[in-house]
């Protein structure tokens, strides 16, 4: 059956995949969502069924009307049925699952000590910290704590959160795994999960893990699953865990393509980073994908050496300093951002207006998952690829399977195409360090010196100081240009990676004890 609601919210919903699984998932109610580019007009939170806690709560950090995903998936979530979401990110999906999970854990929270009864799985440690920094003022409304659990930070300190008591985990699969094993987690109180980017921690691997943990919950616990695709081994997952689920699909009114304005430029190799540097300078929040970290580093290096602000994250880099360069992003001191494909799920910052593709992405999803760094939350973008010559062609097949039709104009530096993209650029306003910010020892303005270790320095000038357990990485790293392929200690991803499936879990991963 599909019902369809009018409402008529702003979206920046990027869809993107046609199919449908209705045919799949046989006991799936189809609930789809159109919604008009206007200002949002529909129902309240208060009038969704959302606590009066969580209400103030949200009206006092100046959210006052839902999004399209949290008016159709909150009344069922709220009501206790397992979810199906279709959404990408950027469409309000964090507060879609995360308002029901508070307002169901803060009904019952207990006193004395907690065991976890909120589990919130995702593929990266930047999704997993972001999430938490979403949830965490609202959930002080209900008396919820909240944890992060996640590789590449010290154990120990996770240890001791949980033994003080927690009320809801957000996990890396891996990481989580390592404390069920060591004895320092339990899942047996969990009464609502959650599985946030579930496609890409399909792409990743990470499904075997995933569901040894859902095992251990209990089987009639409350499914929430949010994904921007919802098709083989995501498909699986939902026929194994969910139980009747309201399926709930958000998109844009009329149009079933991203929602920014998308460019390409076919370019010499000998004028791509004179180019780049040009759009780099572009006054607002700019995010540069390049395929391999030592790229990364590079052009971040480039970019500086002309004078830009940026910042370099991948997952090489300490966490540490992944966190500081995000926050330097976030707060727009440094408001270009240079990343690995790590970076285009685990990275949730709004007004970013363009979004930058140094080197192409391998297919057509990472293309979209990369492009959805823009266009956030009802704001304008532009997305622009630089394709040398022998890249017209491919790039061509890929932009048709992403439904995109950019045209492909020939350039060269100082070009009027180039210039137009820069001068409409809108400058952001940076947000200088407290002096509680300084204390905590990050860096920027005020803050510490940046120690030798805080960022590779690329090339031949010598490497990073690799924390404990970070493996030497050839100079030539993986020349493939996978989406995925940033499998070292300190990967993004959270986790050592994938393991095999089954039977018993590992001891502690070395990496982040």
């Amino acid at each position: 059956m599909t019902v369809i609601h009018p409402v008529s919210f702003e979206s920046n919903e990027v869809v993107t995949t046609p199919e449908d699984i209705t045919a799949e998932v046989s006991t799936t109610e189809d609930i789809t969502t159109e919604n008009a580019v206007e200002a949002p007009t529909g129902p309240t939170f208060h009038e969704l069924g959302l606590p009066q806690p969580l209400v103030t709560a949200l009206e006092r950090r100046g959210i006052h009307r839902p999004f399209a995903i949290q008016t159709s998936a909150l009344p069922d979530a709220l009501a206790g049925r397992d979810v199906l979401g279709k959404a990408a990110t950027g469409s309000g999906k964090t507060l879609a699952f995360g308002l029901p999970l508070l307002a169901r854990i803060g009904a019952e929270v207990k006193n004395g000590r907690r065991a976890p009864r909120g589990l919130v799985l995702v593929p990266t440690r930047e999704l997993a910290q972001q999430v938490h920094d979403n949830l965490a003022p609202l959930g002080q409304a209900t008396g919820v704590q909240l944890a992060t659990v996640y590789g590449g930070a010290p154990m120990y300190r996770q240890i001791q959160q949980l033994r003080r008591g927690v009320d809801v985990i957000i996990a890396t699969p891996g990481r989580l795994q390592d404390l069920i094993s060591q004895g320092e987690a339990t899942l047996a109180e969990v009464v609502i999960t959650v599985l946030d980017e579930a496609d890409f921690m399909a792409d990743l691997g990470f499904l075997p893990v995933v569901k040894e943990l859902l095992d251990q919950t209990d089987r009639n616990a409350q499914r929430l699953l949010f994904s921007a695709t919802l098709d083989g081994e995501v498909d699986s997952l939902v026929r194994r865990y969910l139980k009747d689920p309201a399926r709930h699909e958000v998109k844009r009114a009329g149009d079933d393509a991203p929602p920014a304005e998308h460019l390409a430029f076919s370019l010499a190799f000998r004028d791509k980073l004179a180019v780049a540097t040009e759009l780099a300078g572009r006054p607002g929040r700019t995010i540069v994908f390049a395929r391999t970290q030592l790229g990364v580093d590079r052009l971040a290096e480039n970019l500086q050496a002309a004078g830009i602000k940026a910042e370099a994250i991948h997952g090489g880099l300490p966490q540490a300093a992944r966190k500081r360069a995000l926050e330097e992003f976030t707060d727009a001191r440094s408001p270009v951002l240079v990343a690995t494909d790590v970076a285009a799920r685990g990275i949730h910052v709004d007004d970013v207006s363009l979004v930058l593709h140094y080197d192409p992405p391998t297919d057509a999803k990472t293309y979209l998952h990369r492009s959805g760094r823009t266009a956030r939350a009802g704001a304008a973008g532009v997305v622009v690829s630089l394709l040398l010559p022998d890249q017209v062609g491919q790039s061509k097949r890929r932009f048709r399977t992403a439904k995109v039709d950019p045209a492909i104009d020939r350039i060269r530096p100082g070009d009027q195409a180039i210039l137009d993209l820069v001068a409409k650029g809108v400058a952001v306003e940076p947000k200088e360090r407290t002096q509680r910010d300084m204390r905590r020892g990050g860096g920027g303005p005020g803050g510490r010196p940046r120690r030798d270790g805080d960022r590779p320095t690329g090339g031949s000038r010598g490497g990073p100081r690799r924390s404990f357990g970070d493996k030497p990485r050839p100079a030539g790293e993986r020349s493939s240009g996978s989406s995925y392929g940033e499998r070292s200690s300190g990967s993004s991803y959270g986790d050592r990676g994938p393991r095999s499936g089954g039977g018993r879990p590992s001891r502690p991963s070395r990496y982040g004890s």
